[in-house]
């Protein structure tokens, strides 16, 4: 289970920094950065961990618990067209700075899930698995996810074909099946999979 040990160690203000939607086929990537309360519940603690870990119930429970106690969070995103002009990775590194950038609060140094610095002007750990590590990364995994997965689920009463509000753009049959027999919509990432070539 995640804990604060990280953000013990940093001192100070540590904003918790993670990304969803790396591998879908459609939608944009989303970011959240979180820094915690000090005084963060026992029973919130206990409801926080990686968010691919967590049923869409107790992912809903612990972002309200999270509301409420006070934490302090933001997101970022980047668009297909951001993805397809800057590459996927860079793309999330960018959705990433605009996380940290809209926080209310500046904090004194950011944990970010994964190898990679987004270059945020603050200082940087990162950490492989960072949502297994960190209570303040898995809350922004739990955010991050809620948000995208419900952005999904919006688009999917537009584009009903292609099980968004299930398989939140990844490559699940029925979302392969119905680009090839209706073609892309314009929340598709052209030249991921089976999008390669158009």
């Amino acid at each position: 289970m995640p804990d604060l040990a990280h953000e013990r160690r940093l001192g100070g203000l540590v904003a918790g920094v993670d990304e969803v939607g790396r591998g879908p086929l459609a939608g944009p990537v989303v970011a959240a950065a979180v820094i915690l309360p000090a005084d963060l519940p026992d029973e919130l603690a206990r409801l926080i961990d990686d968010s691919k870990k967590l049923s869409a119930a107790r992912r809903a429970r612990a972002l309200a618990a999270l509301r409420e106690s006070g934490a302090v969070m933001a997101l970022g995103a980047a668009s297909v067209r951001e993805i397809f002009a800057l590459n996927i990775l860079h793309a999330s590194m960018l959705a990433m700075r605009r996380a940290i950038a809209r926080l209310p609060v500046a904090p004194s140094h950011v944990l970010v899930d994964g190898n990679r610095d987004p270059r945020c002007g603050l200082p940087c750990t990162t950490l492989v698995g960072g949502d297994a590590l960190s209570l303040s990364i898995a809350a922004a995994s739990i955010l991050a996810k809620q948000t995208r997965d419900g952005l999904m689920q919006r688009l999917a009463t537009r584009y009903p074909d292609y099980g968004w509000e299930k398989n939140a753009g990844y490559a699940a049959q029925i979302h392969r099946e119905a680009i090839i027999a209706r073609g892309a919509t314009p929340h598709h990432r052209m030249g991921f999979g089976p999008l390669l070539g158009g």
